[in-house]
């Protein structure tokens, strides 16, 4: 039985009599960037996200960068994120020319660690970027407090987890921004390159506004340097008809979880993902600490299983950011992860039958 990872044909199928329309809506107007069907998703990602504002931008990683920017974050400031991401966290932060600082992550949900961070700001720190990794949100009041503070910016990159939420509230709307991808592998895909910045902050939305027109106000009047971070109208429609189907994913993807769960429960080699107090998971990755997971990987391939890693190598050991000064060994427990990481198919179309083979193959594995 082939189990892939994730399979976007199976997902378009069930949309496709809505995405075409809604595409062809835009090539009719040719409008087609940044244009009327961009202000409506900003509208709804910010009703959903129960934000005051959403700036549709051209990627998670330019929301990131966007948001630095927007928040005069540069050089001789130091941002503060964890290691175990994806690489796009911290090359933002590098690329305003500031100094990604990582923290080490804590064991049982892979998100940062609030007391490392807390140990980790110094008179240079300006912001703290946390990422809600898998789909579930960092442990954000203790972050909020030292914030608070200490007058420190939080950035939360929320590209992993929209619409999942912590005491009620979802993932993006507690910082200075919420930084979201739409990549198509997300929960929330388009149909190329896309991403949002969410605020509660009015004026600091009109910046990102800007920001995301090479810094314009008025036309061909620019107050500020910015970029070309504008979404493309298209996306944004493929996203607002995607965005009505979400809750329905999420709960498909929880209830794949849930039965993983239920099956690995007793399995002796692997340990389940945990749900910290306050969070509801949506699952963008299901992941496993799993005893030697190099060939368990090639048994399930073997059996027509695709899994991914995320991630064999930490930030701090990623040879573009030597110059940090960063050494095997100054994150132990992040890179216990990446040694031990495996996530599994998860994606809402999977049949019962499929996470039934996944989870007896892993059984199989471990005798």
């Amino acid at each position: 039985m082939k189990v892939p990872m994730l399979d976007l044909q199976a997902q378009y199928a069930t949309i496709r009599d809505e995405v075409v329309p809604a595409v062809e809506a835009v090539l009719d107007s040719q409008l087609c960037c940044n244009g009327p069907a961009v202000r409506e998703l900003e509208r709804e990602m910010a009703e959903y996200c129960g934000c005051a504002s959403a700036v549709g931008v051209s990627s998670g990683t330019d929301a990131l960068l966007c948001s630095l920017m927007a928040l005069d974050i540069g050089p001789g400031d130091e941002v503060i994120t964890t290691p175990f991401t994806f690489f796009g966290t911290a090359g933002a932060i590098w690329r305003t020319g500031a100094k990604p600082v990582f923290a080490d992550i804590l064991p049982d949900t892979f998100n940062i660690d609030p007391g490392g961070v807390a140990e980790a700001v110094t008179d240079r720190t300006r912001a703290i970027l946390p990422v809600h990794l898998f789909g579930q949100m960092v442990d954000m009041r203790p972050l909020l407090e030292l914030a608070g503070e200490r007058g420190l910016h939080i950035i939360e990159d929320a590209a992993q987890a929209v619409g999942a939420t912590q005491d009620g509230q979802k993932a993006g709307s507690l910082g200075s921004t919420g930084c979201l991808s739409f990549y198509p592998t997300k929960n929330l895909g388009a149909m190329g390159d896309a991403g949002m910045v969410t605020t509660q902050d009015g004026p600091l939305a009109g910046v990102l506004e800007s920001i995301r027109n090479h810094g314009q106000g008025e036309a061909y009047y620019h107050p500020r340097v910015g970029g070309n971070f504008r979404m493309d109208s298209i996306q944004a429609a493929v996203l607002s008809v995607k965005l009505r189907r979400l809750d329905g994913w999420t709960a498909a993807r929880q209830g794949h979880a849930a039965r993983y769960d239920e099956m690995l429960a007793d399995c002796d080699g692997v340990s389940t993902p945990v749900i910290a107090e306050g969070n509801t998971h949506i699952y963008h990755q299901y992941t496993l600490r799993a005893r030697d997971r190099d060939r368990l990987r090639k048994h399930l391939s073997e059996k027509g299983i695709a899994t991914g890693v995320y991630y064999p190598l930490c930030l701090h050991k990623q040879e573009c950011f030597a110059s940090l000064g960063y050494a095997a060994g100054d994150f132990p427990v992040a890179e216990q992860a990446a040694a031990e990481v495996i996530s599994l198919p998860v994606y809402p179309e999977l049949a019962e039958e499929q996470v039934a083979h996944v989870a007896e193959s892993i059984r199989e594995f471990y005798g």
